[in-house]
């Protein structure tokens, strides 16, 4: 047992629910509280979110790096989405390839190979390529079948009642 609790997994947080997001980052902020090097790569999102402002103050240990713009993708993405979404996939194939950060997160990995921006083929390839001491958390609605397949912890998140649906907003602090 000693040996399965020292091997890096491979975790995908899906689903239409609030908390992919979250749930990624708490783990960020317990992994760097262990004394790990968490590398954050968020696609597709551009815009600003407060969490930003948090992992301002964990720099040593937090990398956080951004490949969208500042707006989520509603239809097709434009060449410069695609653009953003390989260049961030090209960093993080080398980041994971390093064995240089315990924690990986690729948050909305999963609509990103669901808009094209790089393949689910590319993200399993990534997926093999992980060093063997780098823990792997994909987020994002849409998780291909194939990734959720080759995970090792799969957790759905399943919107059961929103008070967005009733008109509520992006709080500050809460959603945002």
């Amino acid at each position: 047992m000693k040996e399965a609790a020292n091997k890096r997994y491979v975790h995908v947080y899906t689903g239409d629910g609030k908390g992919k997001t979250t749930a990624a980052f708490g783990l960020a902020l317990r992994a760097a509280g262990a004394g790990m090097k968490v590398f954050i790569a968020q696609f597709a999102k551009g815009m600003k979110y407060s969490e930003l402002e948090s992992f301002k103050r964990f720099e040593d240990v937090i990398t956080l790096r951004r490949y969208g713009r500042d707006r989520f993708i509603i239809h097709t993405p434009t060449p410069e989405d695609i653009a953003l979404g390989r260049q961030g996939y090209e960093e993080v194939l080398q980041v994971v390839k390093s064995g240089e950060y315990g924690l990986v997160i690729m948050d909305e990995a999963n609509i990103a190979t669901y808009y094209k921006l790089f393949s689910v083929e590319e993200l399993l390839a990534l997926i093999d390529a992980k060093h063997e001491q780098t823990e792997l958390v994909i987020t994002g609605r849409k998780a291909d079948p194939r990734i959720i397949e080759r995970a090792d912890l799969v957790t759905e998140m399943k919107e059961i009642k929103h008070y967005y649906t009733k008109g509520v907003p992006a709080r500050k602090g809460i959603e945002m």
